[in-house]
């Protein structure tokens, strides 16, 4: 690297302080899919702007994939691909390494590679970061390094940067909001055309929403591992994948849609992180909210969320969540970011976990219920049902009930409960003579303080 020049910030200890004579900052690709053929394509059509913006040039000096013949969506010298992602990762002149491989491995051995040699990281990788974080911002913080991510959650949003700086001396108490474009897909097709959930998937991935394979999306763990990362920022404190409650949108029926409808409500697969007097939540899982509240109007594959803070109140983030583009959009600013660290020779704020707090079960969880009986249709039904709730310490705020015949269909809406209280008389109520079936359990949010 060249000599820094005079009167330029002193370089962190292990970190170059990159080029000061006009010369490239040099980036490393790994990874090359939707994403990555368009973090490539945008460093290459921005070139002089990124150029004026960072204070130096950007040169892509490889580009790591499996298989170098195979087609992408961007043309790219055949001398710059490689499939020896560890070699790249490791180069002793490369400044930036940007992963968007995706997964856990090969993805974190190549990344602690490269911040061990202080080489500085830019990542897409939410499954990575919330399997790992620590480990991730240790090695970044022994060498020196920057290890930025805003791309890893919501997209082109601007979320993690807010919650990381600009939030810094407010108390954020709530998160909450949609972070899976697959799932609001989904769900605003099944409200708004009528859509069985098996017919609104399939137009999911036709047009590109959803995966081959929608696991990760449908059963929540995309969801999931971006509300570890939200609440890990947000309330200082390490919160890993597998300490976040998970339920997925499969068991989300047509009839569960229309109830919601019935109750002035739509359906929303909801990341919610809290904060209370005994420790911090996270879940995801679908809920009901009320068709005024902001979260409501979220249509197709767009996400949206909430932060609450003491002093900030409420402010909403909304914008494209996913896709090549959009996350590329981020991808991009964190290598501006990291770019200009690199030629002041310093770093962007550390992970702040120095509040340690409890992160608490699901079944510490407060808020609203619906529950949906398949239940003997005769006089004197509800006496027993109601007297569950009540032994259980659950209050019911509305109720609802339509016969057919020797059935009837029984939907209450419970007033704040904890978890734990809505789970004992769910049990209690499966064993319940009257009661045919325990048809549907969801949770209501954004009322009465939910």
């Amino acid at each position: 690297m060249s000599p820094r020049t005079a009167g330029s910030l002193a370089p962190l200890a292990g970190q170059d302080p990159g080029p000061a004579d006009g010369g490239p900052l040099k980036v490393a690709l790994l990874g090359c899919g939707a994403v990555g053929a368009e973090v490539f394509r945008q460093l290459r059509e921005q070139e002089g702007d990124l150029a004026a913006r960072i204070g130096a040039p950007l040169e892509v000096v490889g580009v790591a994939v499996r298989d170098t013949a195979a087609p992408r969506g961007v043309k790219i010298d055949g001398s710059l691909l490689t499939t020896d992602a560890m070699a790249l990762a490791t180069r002793p002149d490369v400044d930036i390494v940007v992963e968007v491989i995706g997964g856990i491995e090969p993805a974190r051995s190549l990344l602690l590679a490269a911040l061990a040699a202080g080489t500085s990281v830019v990542t897409a990788n939410k499954a990575l970061l919330a399997a790992d974080s620590a480990t991730m911002h240790a090695a970044a913080r022994g060498s020196g390094a920057d290890l930025y991510y805003e791309a890893s959650v919501a997209g082109a949003i601007p979320l993690l940067r807010p919650l990381r700086e600009s939030l810094a001396g407010d108390a954020v108490h709530r998160v909450l909001g949609i972070v899976n474009g697959t799932t609001n897909f989904i769900l605003d097709r099944m409200d708004s055309a009528g859509t069985g959930l098996h017919a609104a998937l399939d137009e999911a991935q036709a047009l590109g929403y959803a995966e081959a394979d929608p696991t990760a999306d449908v059963q929540g763990f995309d969801a999931a591992a971006k509300a570890a990362i939200l609440a890990s920022i947000a309330f200082h404190t390490e919160v890993r994948l597998d300490q976040v409650y998970r339920e997925g949108i499969t068991e989300v029926t047509e009839a569960d849609i229309a109830s919601a409808r019935a109750l002035g409500c739509v359906i929303k697969l909801l990341a919610i992180c809290e904060r209370s007097d005994g420790g911090i939540s996270a879940r995801v899982h679908p809920a009901m909210i009320p068709r005024m509240h902001p979260l409501a109007a979220v249509r197709e594959a767009y996400n949206a969320v909430f932060v609450e803070a003491d002093a900030a109140g409420r402010l909403m983030f909304y914008g494209a969540g996913a896709g090549g583009g959009p996350t590329a959009s981020a991808v991009l600013g964190d290598i501006v970011t990291v770019g200009r660290n690199r030629l002041a020779g310093t770093r962007g704020p550390d992970a702040s976990t120095y509040a340690g707090l409890p992160v608490l079960p699901i079944s510490a969880a407060r808020t609203s219920y619906y529950v949906a009986l398949d239940v003997a249709d005769r006089p004197g039904v509800l006496a027993p049902v109601a007297e569950a709730f009540a032994r259980h310490g659950v209050s019911i705020r509305a109720v609802r009930q339509e016969g057919r015949g020797d059935d009837a269909n029984l939907v209450i809406v419970t007033h704040i409960a904890q978890e734990a209280e809505l789970a004992a008389t769910v049990a209690e109520l499966g064993t319940m003579e009257p009661v045919r079936a325990v048809d549907s359990v969801l949770r209501v949010e954004g009322e009465e303080g939910a």
